[in-house]
């Protein structure tokens, strides 16, 4: 295990095969928490070793999705395939030594070997037949891969930050792969290296990874290097208990982007997605930095809600100064109104946000309302509106404006811009009576 007096450095470590999930921004959060909170690093490598899944397009979605929570990283972003040949020579170091072997067994050779584990009731398959075979008996023409040479006997224990002590049989470990037959390293052997090389004392992350890190322990051992810490945190689960999917909120942070939330209400969202500070809900991200600790997450799935969501949407909304909630309604406004706004209407916007910001749940709740007062006047009516538009509403239409026109200005912009707008309902009803 790492030194605990050591600088305090973490990653965020993405497969760029397609969007950044509210699962992977959860783990960017606790991991950048947990360094700023210790004054450490939080790094950002980009794991592209899967070339045929990998794309440009999922590596800039990462990348403006961590930027747009505010989840900055220090130096420079580290790409996986680009460290190949020092995970290569890792894995021909551990051959040279005698930690690692060459395997000849062919994939119909290993598929038949796992269909007879299964038959006997066993998990795996491979059953080693290249560990301490003479090397001569390899047959011509056939690459081989490389494996480890996982310990036979005993245990291996991991002490996790959140889980507490796991252990794990040696005898239900596998020897993995370390390189594959056209020479390629394994994504356990490349994250090894990886987060040694760079200097990782702490690994926040799913706790769907707990089997891999006895197979990461593994290779720790076999290479001498200290393992860093590791911190395993729940999954996130839907509203109703069942697997999180699109219905219940498994979407691209992108998505929530669209929706209108802002980058605050969906870090306090994720924060308490495992993590706990008493009954405290609403918690301020520069709050969350004095008191963060891996001691309060929890060993329970937490639970995605689109109600909290949104009710902490509503607080961050109605906190922001006007100038801020206007320049960030703007852009959802604008696309309602199919339009750019002028500059004098710039100004009608702030006007407008406060008594707006009432009923809004979300950037796209205040934009519509909003668009009442941009609308070309006059109005055009759609049919449910010309049906309503009989003798009697026109009459009543003009009561309402003679009213209003006796109304002194300051009571109707006191009562709106508190956002009363029942109050000044019914102080309207009352002078028709």
């Amino acid at each position: 295990m790492s030194n605990n007096h050591s600088p305090v450095v973490t990653r965020f470590a993405p497969s760029p095969t397609g969007i950044l999930h509210i699962g992977g921004a959860r783990t960017a959060l606790f991991n950048w928490l947990f360094a700023r909170a210790k004054g450490g690093k939080y790094l950002l490598r980009i794991e592209d070793t899967d070339k045929k899944r990998s794309t440009p397009e999922a590596v800039e979605a990462i990348i403006d999705g961590l930027g747009w929570l505010g989840l900055d990283w220090d130096g420079e972003i580290t790409y996986q395939s680009e460290q190949q040949d020092r995970h290569r020579q890792v894995a021909e170091q551990l051959l040279a030594e005698g930690k690692a072997y060459r395997c000849y067994t062919s994939p119909e050779e290993l598929a038949t070997m796992r269909d007879a584990a299964r038959a006997r009731g066993e998990r795996g398959g491979y059953d080693r037949h290249w560990r301490d075979k003479d090397q001569a008996d390899a047959p011509e023409g056939v690459k081989p891969v490389i494996r480890i040479k996982a310990p036979l006997m005993g245990e291996t224990l991991i002490h996790d930050l959140v889980q507490g002590e796991v252990r794990i049989e040696n005898k239900e470990l596998d020897d993995l792969v370390l390189l594959r037959a056209d020479g390629t390293p394994t994504y356990m052997l490349s994250v090894v290296v990886d987060d040694h090389d760079m200097g990782i004392t702490h690994i926040i992350r799913g706790d769907d990874h707990l089997t891999n890190a006895f197979r990461q322990q593994v290779i720790y051992d076999a290479l001498g290097w200290p393992a860093p810490e590791f911190a395993h945190i729940p999954l996130i689960h839907g509203s109703d208990g069942a697997k999180l999917s699109k219905r219940h909120g498994a979407l691209g942070v992108d998505a929530y982007r669209e929706m209108g939330y802002l980058p605050a209400a969906l870090r306090n969202h994720l924060l308490r997605l495992g993590w706990g500070h008493g009954d405290t809900e609403i918690i301020a991200t520069e709050d969350v930095l004095k008191i963060f600790s891996l001691k309060n997450v929890g060993r329970g799935a937490s639970r995605f809600d689109f109600q909290k969501l949104e009710s902490f949407n509503a607080h961050y909304m109605r906190a922001m100064e006007t100038d801020d909630l206007a320049e960030c309604t703007r852009p959802f406004l604008e696309a309602a109104l199919g339009r750019p706004l002028r500059d004098k209407e710039e100004s009608l916007l702030k006007k407008a946000l406060p008594g707006l910001t009432v009923r809004a749940k979300t950037l796209v709740d205040l934009a519509t309302s909003a668009c009442f007062y941009f609308w070309e006047r006059p109005l055009r009516l759609d049919e449910k509106a010309q049906d309503w538009l009989n003798g009697e509403t026109v009459a009543m239409i003009g009561r309402i404006v003679t009213v209003l026109d006796n109304l002194e200005p300051k009571d109707i912009v006191l009562t709106l811009g508190a956002g009363n707008v029942w109050a000044f309902g019914e102080k309207l009803v009352e002078e028709l009576r």
